[in-house]
């Protein structure tokens, strides 16, 4: 009743999860007896009740450990954190230098690009006209699309304002 796992003397799964009950003694008579007769048929799971046997024996072999104690989980982490603490330290010592001089530069390009807003927004931006484009403006400029024939009166205004159709 070998069952095909894919794996050369690989227990089957069904037996392979009676093997702890059958080695305490908790698998009832007639289906440690149905175990018993499989692991005299399969070579994967007679390797596997060897292996199981051998650590049942290892196991009662090693002595039972004292209970570290209720501080024993604290006492580990605070030594995990004294120990990171170390490395990020270390770690802090070579670059602080570097972040130092990174924090000045950040709040000089901060403070000199403040101060060109500023004096851009208010203080520097006083427009100076070109001499040579100065002319003032006269009412002709505004109505007449030809300088050279400007109306001559107040009805020949009116009149321009009618044919260019901005009068509608």
């Amino acid at each position: 009743m070998k069952m095909d796992t894919g794996i050369k003397n690989a227990a089957c799964a069904k037996y392979e999860a009676l093997l702890e009950d059958y080695l305490s003694g908790e698998l009832e008579v007639a289906a440690a007896n149905i175990a018993a007769e499989h692991w005299k048929n399969c070579a994967g799971c007679r390797q596997s009740l060897e292996d199981a046997v051998a650590s049942v024996r290892l196991l009662r072999a090693a002595e039972p450990t004292v209970d570290p104690g209720p501080g024993f989980s604290r006492m580990v982490m605070s030594r995990i954190r004294a120990a990171e603490g170390s490395r990020t330290g270390e770690r802090s010592v070579f670059w602080q230098p570097f972040v130092t001089l990174a924090w000045r530069f950040a709040a000089t390009a901060t403070l000199a690009l403040g101060i060109l807003v500023t004096y851009d927004a208010g203080w520097g931006h006083h427009p100076q006209p070109s001499v040579a484009a100065v002319r003032p403006i006269q009412a002709t400029d505004i109505f007449a699309p030809d300088p050279a024939n400007p109306p001559a009166n107040g009805d020949e205004v009116l009149m321009m304002v009618a044919e260019s159709g901005h009068g509608k």
